[in-house]
């Protein structure tokens, strides 16, 4: 994955436009503001199918990133999932994620 990927995450993350976590992201696909949601490969099977189930009903956009990669990108200690909410910054990342 490439360094900007990382960089636009962590802003997301910095700048209040990512739910970081699992059951955030959730709520965020469910509550409509979602933009990209990213999981972990190392996510539980019960995470990510609930995870991309529902983002497959609600049409949000997703993808599954290399073991660790978010919990380093974000700061955050063992993180799995994270969403970043509709806008710029989700525009570009999942860019960033279909390029790879």
């Amino acid at each position: 994955m490439p360094e900007k990927l990382k960089g636009f995450l962590g802003l997301a993350v910095r700048a209040g436009m990512a739910a970081p976590g699992g059951a955030m992201a959730l709520d965020a696909i469910r509550s409509g503001r979602a933009g990209v949601v990213l999981i972990d490969e190392r996510a539980s099977d019960n995470t990510r199918k609930k995870l991309v189930d529902a983002c497959v009903f609600r049409r949000v956009r997703w993808a599954v990133l290399p073991a660790g990669w978010i919990a380093d990108a974000c700061g955050k200690g063992d993180l799995m999932a994270v969403c970043v909410r509709k806008g710029g910054l989700a525009d570009r990342i999942s860019e960033l994620t279909l390029e790879n």
